[in-house]
């Protein structure tokens, strides 16, 4: 069952999502579900908040945009008993990518947006 309802903010590094008949456990299982299966390590940092992370940042400042490197925090907040806003945070820049990392992480935040459309 689908549980988005709209997006209420998307601006740079930042994605706002309102879902309806949800709860914060659920909706973290459903994350880490769909996250772990395109290779992000998904942390759990309890009451709603996760830590997105794909690649290595230490290659990354190795080897520059040749490795990609990902990190995005994800808060859950309860609105009412059947409302729940998911708000996605860009934790790096891609600056040690060049333009062309900062790019990545452009395109990436984009995709992300709509996977959490699709939760």
């Amino acid at each position: 069952m689908l549980h988005f309802v709209k997006n209420l903010q998307t601006v740079d590094g930042l994605i706002s999502n309102l879902y309806k008949d949800v709860s914060i456990p659920e909706m973290t299982q459903k994350i880490t579900e769909v996250f772990e299966m395109q290779d992000y390590k998904v942390i759990d940092q309890q009451f709603g908040n996760l830590i997105l992370e794909k690649g290595s940042r230490i290659k990354r400042l190795l080897f520059g945009a040749f490795v990609k490197y990902y990190k995005f925090s994800v808060t859950m907040v309860q609105n009412t008993e059947n409302e729940l806003t998911v708000n996605v945070f860009q934790q790096s820049s891609g600056m040690s990518g060049g333009l062309i990392g900062m790019n990545q992480i452009k395109t990436e935040l984009a995709r992300l947006n709509f996977v959490f459309a699709n939760i």
